[in-house]
This record gives structure tokens, C-alpha cells and sequence, in this order.
């Protein structure tokens, strides 16, 4: 006999509407991740125009653009720089309903959005699929004030929620974006938040493939790992890009976290402005030097490698390496996920010469699962992106052990997380702040 109270909660008008409400929420962040998806297309074309027009352009360019996006961030979209994900968590471990304000809102994913094509509009290294995050999770957690109140102890399943759908659409990785909010956002995988999560995921995705349809993100990439040797491969890879991610990491935690010391380090917190102008001119140095491969996302040079191999891209791993760098020091908005797949791509072209009996499609994707995991320290929400980017079924149980070996060998080197470090980060940030305003109070 079905329970009456169970019954009344599931024919609830106002339960149904509820419901309503989220499905339209989870909708709308699909809407965005393609719209943002379709603008960053749009802003790469706009920068390939520059240069076509004057390869000594983005001299002039990109230091302004930067310089903008910096002045921006800071006075008008406050809480909008870095890649998003550090915001997102950090919103997990905050109460304080003022300060979650300062980390997702709509004015926020607005700013996000609009800066990251400012970003890629003067030739920053940066990705959208971080910030599309953030977006994700800033538009679900808006619904609380439409929910009178259903939603008030669950905030923190919103947020994850609507993390993994950004994922989800981005990419068009539906089990990434699940895997995602288990290894990066939540950490666990409570009852109440796998539905949310759930729905979240599948109602993004039929946002995104309504507009986009079925795709793989870098391609359909078919290729096997082949006997013997193949395992060396992934030893090496998983070492090369857990030590290459590892010190990434490192550097961003320890710059971001102003331990930096000497001239650099005191500009860069006096006058971040003027600091991230002289980064946008060395983003113009690093594209002269590397062929003008080194802007945007990498997207199409990793498509044009994976094709036609990386003869065309010297040292493409390591132009990629430093232009995401300094995009990331500048203090703008971006992502590194992108960016950071896109290096990978290049290290496994660049260790495809030290073994030339394994297919290029190989070491690439095993670059790309080893530098990834190195970043961020996430294998499992690794080696399940790269996977269903590429449809590359073939080398599953290759992809898990690289990026199980980048993530020891990364540890070493780094020994938390980028993400987490980061959204601690902003947590003692957000803390320093009110205990300043509570003691510039008159008592």
C-alpha cells in the first residue's frame, strides 16, 4: 500500500514546480556551456584575424586586452579571475550566505563569460571548460531564492550539481562531469546529491547536444597501445607528465598564494594591473618564438597533431607550458583545462620521437591523460575525460595506470591538490576580509 504522505509529497503543485525550476536551471547551464562554447570559437577567430592582419599585433594587443581584463576583474566582476573550479569548491566549505555571494552569482558568470572572450580575443592561453563550471554552479545556486526554502540545507548539492553539468556540457562527457563531483567537488557521493547530480548531467547534456549534436571533443582518436614496448610508453608518459604538472602546479600554488618573493612578487601585488600588461607582452614573445601556436585553447593544433603529426609545432609542449603560465599569473579569467590537455598533447608528440614503434594517437593521448593528471592530481575524472574526448575505448587500462602514475609522481612535487589549494586559498581570503571589516568596526 503506497504511504499517503509519500504520496502527497509526489503530487505536490508546489514540489512539481520546484522541480520544474531545477530542470529549467540544469537546462539553462547546458544553454550556456554551448553559447560560451560557440563565443570562444567566435573570439579565436577574431584573434587569428589580428594576426593575419600583423603578426606584430598582439604586441600591442595582447598586453591591452590583459591589462582590461585585469582592471575588470578586480572592479567590476569581482570574485571572476582564475578558472572557476577553485571558486566552486570553495563555495562547498563556506555558510555564510554574504560570502558565497562573493564566490557564484549571476553577475559573476556573466563576468566570467564575458572576460574569458576577452581573454581569448587578445591571445591568452586560457580554456572555457573551467570557468563553465563555475557558470554551472553560480546558475543552480541562484535557484534557492525560486525554491522558498526546499533547497536551504541542500545548497551544497546545487553547487556540485551544478559543477558536473558545466563539465558535462563542456565537454560533451556526460560520465566526466559525474566523476568530476565525486573526485573534485564533493568527495563523496551522498544520496540526495547523485539525483541532483543525475539529472543535473543528463538535462545539461540534452541542452547541448540539441545545438551541437553527438561529438567528440578532440575527434574520434582509434588506437591501441600494441604488445611489449607499449607499457614503457605509459611509464614515461606517466612520469613526464606528472613531473611537467607537478611543477606547474607548484608554481601557480606558490604565486597565487604570494609567497613569491623580490621584485616580481611585490609587483605583481601592487600594481596587478601593470603586471599583467608586461605578461600579455611576454604571451606575445612566447607566440612569436613558438609560430603563433601558443594562444587560445589549443584546440586545433591538438586536432591538426593528432591528424597530421607535430612537425609543424617544435617544442610545442613546452610554448603551451609557459603562455599557460603567465595567462594564469596575469590574474584574468580562464581555465586550464584546455590549455592544460593541449600540453599534455604536445609532451606526448615530443616523447612520440623517443619511442617511434608506438602510434602517434597513443603517445598523444597518453600525453594528454599524464600532464592532466599531474595538474590536478584527479585520475579518475582523468583518464574518463580524455577518454570519452576522444572515443578511445581501446586504451582504457593504459589511460588509468598513466594517470595513477602522473598523480604519485605529481605529489612529490606538489603535495596538495591545484583545485584545493587554490579554494583554500580563497577561503582564508574571504576569512582575513571579514575579520578585518569586524575590526575596523567601532566598538
Amino acid at each position: 500500500m503506497i504511504d499517503q504522505g509519500r504520496l502527497q509529497h509526489l503530487l505536490s503543485p508546489r514540489q512539481w514546480l520546484v522541480r520544474l525550476i531545477f530542470w529549467g536551471g540544469t537546462l539553462s547551464v547546458g544553454m550556456a556551456a554551448v553559447l560560451f562554447a560557440l563565443g570562444a570559437e567566435l573570439a579565436q577567430w577574431f584573434f587569428h584575424q589580428i594576426l593575419a592582419i600583423s603578426p606584430w599585433l598582439p604586441f600591442l594587443v595582447t598586453p591591452a586586452g590583459l591589462a582590461a581584463s585585469a582592471w575588470l576583474t578586480r572592479n567590476v566582476f569581482k570574485g571572476a579571475q582564475g578558472s572557476g573550479i577553485p571558486q566552486t569548491i570553495a563555495a562547498l566549505h563556506v555558510k555564510d550566505e554574504e560570502k558565497l555571494g562573493t564566490l557564484l552569482s549571476l553577475r559573476i558568470a556573466l563576468g566570467k563569460m564575458l572576460l574569458t572572450f576577452l581573454a581569448l580575443c587578445c591571445g591568452a592561453s586560457v580554456g572555457r571548460e573551467g570557468p563553465t563550471v563555475q557558470i554551472g554552479a553560480s546558475i543552480l545556486y541562484s535557484l534557492r531564492r525560486f525554491s522558498r526554502g526546499t533547497y536551504s540545507d541542500d545548497l551544497r548539492a546545487l553547487i556540485v550539481a551544478g559543477g558536473a553539468a558545466g563539465v558535462a556540457a563542456a565537454f560533451n562527457t556526460p560520465l566526466a562531469g559525474i566523476v568530476f563531483a565525486i573526485e573534485e567537488l564533493s568527495r563523496t557521493f551522498e544520496q540526495r546529491t547523485s539525483g541532483l547530480v543525475l539529472t543535473a548531467v543528463i538535462f545539461a547534456g540534452i541542452a547541448a547536444h540539441g545545438v551541437l549534436g553527438n561529438y567528440a571533443y578532440f575527434g574520434k582518436v582509434s588506437t591501441s597501445l600494441g604488445e611489449g614496448s607499449g607499457w614503457l610508453a605509459v611509464a614515461l608518459c606517466g612520469i613526464a607528465g606528472g613531473l611537467a604538472g607537478g611543477y606547474f602546479s607548484r608554481l601557480l600554488v606558490n604565486f597565487t598564494g604570494r609567497t613569491w618573493k623580490g621584485r616580481i612578487g611585490t609587483w605583481a601585488r601592487e600594481k596587478p594591473v601593470a603586471f599583467a600588461a608586461a605578461c600579455g607582452f611576454a604571451l606575445a614573445c612566447i607566440g612569436a618564438m613558438s609560430g603563433h601556436h601558443s594562444y587560445g585553447t589549443g584546440y586545433e593544433e591538438v586536432r591538426d597533431i593528432i591528424a597530421n603529426g607535430d612537425a609543424d609545432y617544435p617544442a610545442y609542449g613546452l610554448f603551451k607550458f609557459l603562455a599557460t603560465l603567465v595567462s594564469y599569473m596575469s590574474g584574468i579569467p580562464g581555465g586550464l583545462f584546455a590549455p592544460s590537455l593541449a600540453i599534455g598533447a604536445g609532451v606526448g608528440s615530443a616523447l612520440s620521437h623517443l619511442m617511434p614503434s608506438i602510434p602517434l594517437g597513443t603517445m598523444i593521448v597518453l600525453g594528454m591523460a599524464g600532464y592532466f593528471a599531474g595538474v590536478t592530481q584527479a585520475p579518475l575524472t582523468t583518464f574518463v575525460i580524455v577518454m570519452e574526448m576522444t572515443e578511445n575505448h581501446a586504451v582504457v587500462l593504459p589511460l588509468m595506470a598513466t594517470a595513477l602514475i602522473a598523480h604519485g609522481v605529481s605529489r612529490v612535487i606538489c603535495h596538495e591538490p591545484l583545485y584545493k589549494a587554490l579554494a583554500e586559498q580563497f577561503i582564508r581570503r574571504l576569512n582575513s576580509t571579514r575579520t578585518d571589516t569586524e575590526t575596523a568596526e567601532p566598538k
